[in-house]
């Protein structure tokens, strides 16, 4: 919840923002802690700052920005400039309205006292439980330019993975429905003028089955395919709403990772994820069962969520993470599961988890770069079946006729 404030600081001077609480007292308490002293606190109308709502719903912040937003915030830490006029500088250099304003805010934050974690805070919509962590770890240790590196460092190895994984499995699905749309043509355009042909030489000459059948579906797709085209808008429709809502989207997670050669990508990249968050996350000082929680909620995928949140679980009670992992060797292979255990007997787990990191980040980027190499061959035999197809039941009937004549 909301609550806009009106509050003296220690010089006496009048300060009016926004702060999101739980309810008024734990708002007043926050600015307390913030050495605010409240004059009015009141709860903020749902309309507030629509302009700022369609902005975000527009815009967004993706992870490359993120990327140069925390790497010049490092840099700027360690050339000793404050915070505000770090961020200031940051803003006006970003042509994202929607961040601008964010950091803006961020900046007012900070100015009446608040620290950069709980600014951070305020836009969880925009940085991730891992950077507000990482960040509030590197306030404590008073080592902040390092934490934030290790943010900007993070976000930059998820993001060159991901986005290569991406555009390896782009080449498939373009090709699929380039595919599909040419199909499409053919049979609505193509096929009905050799179906005419086929009709007029064979008005006395028995065609086979598969002949006729070709015609009959392109008779159908020449006379409906306005009605074809919206079953197949619709269908794809339906099926991009329900992956996008939660019952779909748990339900699409647990099948991406037992496709054939892409559900192995998948667990590479989210093994590598889970390695490396906890790695940059342990190393940053955050407890192990913290650690644990942030990670699950970051790796994006909620069979890994349940995983590593088992794992948390486990360990409050005395156990280890590497006994949890065991017991799912679908999703986490074995050698993960040793060298954690490794690291949990030697008190190296954080080193261990950045070697494990290292190495499934590059087996999954291996994989996507060879992903149209192993793609590829299976393409062109199903795109040579149907054409085959195609050609064995329209042009083989026409030069059979014509022979009979």
């Amino acid at each position: 919840m909301k609550f806009v404030f009106k509050a003296r600081n220690k010089n006496g001077e009048i300060k009016e923002g926004v702060i999101d609480a739980i309810n008024a007292e734990v708002a007043v308490d926050l600015l307390q802690k913030n050495q605010l002293y409240p004059l009015s606190v009141t709860t903020e109308k749902e309309s507030h700052d629509i302009e700022k709502t369609l902005s975000r719903y527009f815009d967004g912040v993706n992870q490359k920005e993120l990327m140069i937003f925390f790497r010049q915030l490092a840099i700027l830490i360690e050339a000793k400039v404050p915070i505000i006029a770090a961020l200031i500088a940051i803003k006006e250099q970003m042509e994202n309205k929607y961040f601008q304003k964010v950091i803006t805010e961020m900046a007012g934050d900070i100015q009446d006292g608040m620290a950069l974690s709980d600014a951070l805070k305020k836009h969880q919509n925009v940085f991730s439980l891992l950077s507000i962590n990482i960040v509030h770890a590197g306030e404590i240790s008073g080592n902040l330019r390092k934490s934030v590196e290790y943010i900007a460092d993070n976000i930059e190895k998820n993001y060159e993975l991901t986005s290569k994984v991406k555009s390896a499995m782009t080449y498939p699905i373009v090709v699929l429905i380039v595919f599909f749309i040419i199909g499409f043509l053919v049979m609505t355009m193509v096929l009905p003028k050799l179906t005419m042909m086929i009709k007029g030489l064979g008005a006395k000459v028995q065609l086979p089955i598969y002949t006729k059948m070709v015609i009959a579906l392109s008779d159908f797709m020449k006379d409906y395919w306005w009605a074809v085209g919206l079953i197949i808008i619709g269908f794809v429709a339906a099926i991009i709403y329900y992956i996008n809502s939660e019952d779909g989207s748990k339900e699409w997670d647990r099948v991406k990772i037992k496709l054939p050669i892409f559900g192995t990508i998948y667990k590479y990249l989210y093994v590598s994820r889970f390695a490396d968050n906890l790695g940059v996350l342990l190393t940053g000082g955050i407890p192990i069962i913290q650690s644990l929680t942030i990670v699950s909620s970051v790796v994006g995928n909620v069979v890994y969520e349940e995983i590593f949140l088992k794992a948390a679980d486990e360990i409050k009670v005395g156990g280890t993470i590497s006994a949890v992992l065991q017991k799912y060797p679908d999703q986490i292979p074995s050698i993960v599961s040793q060298m954690v255990r490794v690291g949990e007997e030697s008190g190296q787990i954080d080193s261990v988890l950045q070697h494990v990191a290292r190495f499934y980040n590059k087996e999954a980027l291996d994989m996507a770069k060879n992903l149209s190499t192993l793609i590829e061959p299976l393409l062109m035999v199903i795109i040579g079946i149907a054409v085959g197809v195609l050609a064995f039941s329209v042009i083989m009937p026409i030069y059979n006729i014509a022979g009979q004549l």
